[in-house]
C-alpha cells in the first residue's frame, strides 16, 4: 500500500530512498537516461539542470499551481478593462490592450515544478529540452521509491495542496545527488 505522509520532504529523500529509487530505475522497461533526441544525457548534465531549476525557483518562487496573474485587488488594484467601444479605431483599441496588459495585469514569476524544469531546459545555458525530460523521469522514481507506488509521478506529488517550497526543493537536491550517483557518465565526444 503507498504511504501517504505530511512529513517534511527534507527529512525523507535518505541514501535510502535513493537506493530504491536506483532499483526501480534498473527494473524499468526504459532507460530514463535517454531523452526524446534518441541520445543519452550524462548524470552531471541532469543534475546541473536540476541544480538550475533549485536556482530558478529560489529566485523566482515556487507556485504549487499555475498562476497568471496575482489578484491585486486586496491591495489597491485596478479594475481596469480593455474598453469595450465599439467606436475605437484599430490603433486605438491595440494601445488600450497593450496599455492594460504592461500596467494592470501584474504577472505572478512563480513557477511550477514542471515550469521550471521546461523553462531551464529552454534557457539552454543549464540544460536542454533532453536533460528537462530526463531530470523529470529521475523526480518520477524518487517519487515512487519515496511513496511506494509504481504510478506515482512528481509533478502531481509537487501539486499537492500541503506541498511546499522546501518540499520542492528538497526533491529537486535528492535527484541531483540522484543522478550524480548513479547517472551514466559523460560520453566521449566522438572523434570526427
Amino acid at each position: 500500500m503507498p504511504k501517504t505522509t505530511n512529513t517534511p520532504a527534507a527529512t525523507v529523500f535518505t541514501e535510502a530512498t535513493l537506493r530504491k529509487a536506483q532499483e526501480l530505475l534498473a527494473i524499468s522497461y526504459a532507460s530514463v537516461w535517454t531523452g526524446p533526441s534518441g541520445e543519452e544525457s550524462s548524470g552531471e548534465a541532469v543534475a546541473r539542470h536540476l541544480e538550475a531549476t533549485v536556482t530558478l525557483l529560489d529566485k523566482d518562487g515556487w507556485s504549487r499551481v499555475t498562476t497568471y496573474f496575482r489578484d491585486r485587488d486586496q491591495d489597491g488594484a485596478s479594475d481596469a478593462t480593455p474598453v469595450d467601444d465599439e467606436s475605437l479605431t484599430i490603433k486605438q483599441m491595440v494601445r488600450a490592450l497593450w496599455r492594460f496588459i504592461h500596467e494592470d495585469i501584474d504577472l505572478d514569476p512563480r513557477r511550477t515544478l514542471d515550469t521550471a524544469l521546461r523553462h531551464v531546459g529552454e534557457d539552454g545555458a543549464h540544460g536542454d529540452p533532453d536533460t528537462a525530460r530526463v531530470a523529470s523521469g529521475v523526480l518520477d522514481r524518487l517519487i515512487q521509491a519515496h511513496t511506494g507506488s509504481a504510478s506515482a509521478r512528481a509533478m502531481p506529488w509537487s501539486e499537492r495542496q500541503h506541498r511546499t517550497h522546501a518540499d520542492i526543493i528538497a526533491l529537486l537536491c535528492a535527484g541531483a545527488r540522484f543522478a550524480r550517483t548513479y547517472g551514466p557518465a559523460a560520453v566521449p565526444a566522438r572523434a570526427a
